[in-house]
């Protein structure tokens, strides 16, 4: 695939994101006690000492029974206390001031004393949402199916070793081939991860995603040299391996954002889906923009010089993430 488009759109999402660091969703969680008392958990997107100014309006029945106590994390701050709700929360409103002014998003978790769970995402165009009194397969599905696409679309890092793949593959059956390995082996680790099958620290895991975009970089300057291996015959093979290490690190993302008790099932398949989705629409654009762009090319081989830069940014990262833990 010599297309010069391909160094283009490489740098705009490298400059879109350059830290690699996709913004979490703020967290939001009430789980019902007895005499209509909710424990509440929230959960704030921060970096050192600054957080984002968001604050949670719950409906007018409700009152603190305990006064809020803080707890300061490595990427957040969380905050919880006690609340006596008369009546219960079924027909109240739940919304988040400071949201529309943000670029996050805030996941609501209402999990009531029998066990069943209502799920929202809150978004700085629709910053709040009725709870319901009983919840709906829908809703769940429709709420994780749009945080997996949101993951994968801000997650910088995972686009760049799928554009690195793009760069290494010559044909449209080795891209099918090599697109369904990476989904079948992050599909298996997201899986194990999530429900505690495997645990592995994530401050490795990144790191080590890191360092895979740095090899994918290097076998596309390989390649190019007409030095063919393995990776480069077969890119299928690599992109299963390092996809197993990325499923960990979507595995993690999933864990901080929180599943439903009785719906895990459907949670974990429509987020994987939505991580699907949104690496789907990224290889549409970069495949549209090369096919947009193509008469603009100025370059014979400019796989080279897109495969330096995805590799010297990645590996940027990996020092960063090895020097962070």
């Amino acid at each position: 695939m010599k297309r010069s488009a391909l160094a283009i759109v490489l740098l705009f999402w490298c400059l879109t994101g350059a830290t690699a660091h996709e913004l979490r969703p703020a967290y939001l969680e009430m789980t019902e006690g007895p005499g209509e008392t909710f424990k509440v958990l929230w959960k704030v997107p921060a970096r050192g000492e600054f957080n984002l100014s968001l604050h949670v309006r719950l409906p007018g029945n409700c009152r603190n029974v305990s006064e809020p106590v803080s707890l300061p994390q490595d990427d957040s701050l969380l905050r919880h206390w006690q609340v006596q709700c008369p009546g219960g929360l079924a027909g109240g409103t739940i919304s988040v001031d400071g949201l529309v002014s943000t670029y996050t998003d805030v996941l609501v978790r209402v999990e009531r004393q029998d066990g069943t769970v209502q799920t929202s995402l809150l978004t700085p165009d629709a910053p709040a949402f009725q709870v319901t009194a009983s919840p709906t397969t829908l809703e769940t599905a429709s709420t994780y199916l749009g945080l997996g696409v949101e993951h994968i679309l801000l997650g910088i890092d995972h686009l760049l070793f799928v554009l690195a793949l793009l760069l290494l593959i010559g044909n449209w059956r080795m891209l099918i081939a090599t697109i369904t390995a990476f989904t079948l082996a992050h599909s298996i680790t997201l899986a194990f991860a999530t429900l505690g099958l495997i645990s592995i620290p994530q401050p490795p895991i990144e790191a080590l995603i890191a360092l895979s975009i740095v090899f994918v970089a290097a076998e596309v300057v390989r390649k190019q040299q007409g030095r063919s291996d393995l990776s480069s015959r077969y890119p299928w093979i690599i992109a299963f391996l390092f996809g197993l290490l990325h499923g960990f690190g979507f595995g993690g993302a999933l864990r901080d954002i929180g599943l439903p008790q009785k719906d895990v099932p459907l949670a974990l398949l429509t987020f994987n889906l939505g991580v699907e989705a949104g690496q789907l629409i990224f290889i549409a654009l970069v495949l549209l923009s090369v096919l947009a762009l193509k008469p603009l090319a100025w370059s014979t081989r400019p796989q080279v010089p897109a495969a330096y830069f995805i590799g010297s940014l990645s590996a940027f990262w990996f020092i960063e993430r090895m020097t962070a833990f």
